[in-house]
């Protein structure tokens, strides 16, 4: 498992900057910029994991990985996973690889997934794209939505691990206002890595409503509040 912190450009997240990415290429144009997410996560985090400990390697392994996924353009460029082995499953569904997430539209779709009604569901992954997923969360926290590991139950090659994602709702939401108030989401996770420490399969376990439920809470309000409520989101960066 790759151990590389304080790299140049981002000290939690390898992979974004330097001459093995000069080739790569951003699905917004750029590398993200997560200084402002950063400054969230140490601002609010709960625990501060020794240098070289296991938690760190785990914690910027999970940051480097979701940065991949959300900010890569071409699955070639992706060095954290196996795209030819990668799986991704939520809270028990059958598995489904890159191919069939692409299918979802990417972004928060295959973390938002749900057998509720249409008529029901607060976010709907069935209609939203990898880019109205992104700018729709930006948007909402404009801090960012930032993520900590709270306990490492067990190292590669199966890393088994419970986290903490959160974010200030400062922006609207899907035609609700913004509360300003603090909305965390808690789980668990499950990474496997191959004999080449590349990830080739992750389960995530967690209540997606436990997030769309503190998003739907500000008053219904126009649509085009949310699309000027900040600046330029699709730069910006949530995990």
């Amino acid at each position: 498992m790759a151990s590389e912190s304080g790299v140049e450009g981002d000290k939690y997240r390898y992979y974004l900057n330097g001459d093995g990415e000069r080739s790569t290429k951003w699905k917004f144009g750029t590398p993200p910029n997560y200084e402002v997410v950063n400054k969230l996560f140490e601002e609010g985090r709960t625990k501060i994991w020794p240098a070289g400990s296991l938690e760190e390697k785990v914690q910027n392994l999970v940051k480097t990985w979701e940065m991949e996924l959300f900010h890569k353009a071409n699955i070639e460029d992706f060095k954290t996973l196996d795209p030819n082995k990668y799986t991704f499953s939520l809270n028990g569904r059958k598995g489904i690889n890159l191919e069939e997430i692409g299918k979802l539209g990417g972004g928060y779709n295959p973390l938002l997934q749900t057998t509720l009604p249409e008529n029901l569901r607060g976010y709907n992954p069935e209609v939203e794209t990898s880019e109205s997923s992104h700018k729709a969360f930006t948007t909402t926290f404009p801090r960012g939505f930032a993520l900590e590991i709270l306990q490492v139950i067990s190292g590669p090659p199966q890393i088994v691990y419970k986290f903490r994602h959160w974010g200030y709702m400062e922006g609207p939401f899907k035609g609700h206002a913004p509360t300003g108030e603090l909305v965390e989401v808690y789980g668990m996770a499950i990474f496997e890595l191959d004999e080449n420490e590349k990830i080739v399969k992750v389960e995530f376990f967690y209540d997606p409503g436990q997030l769309l439920g503190g998003l739907l809470k500000g008053a219904k309000v126009g649509s085009s509040s949310e699309e000027t409520a900040t600046g330029c989101p699709i730069l910006r960066s949530t995990g």
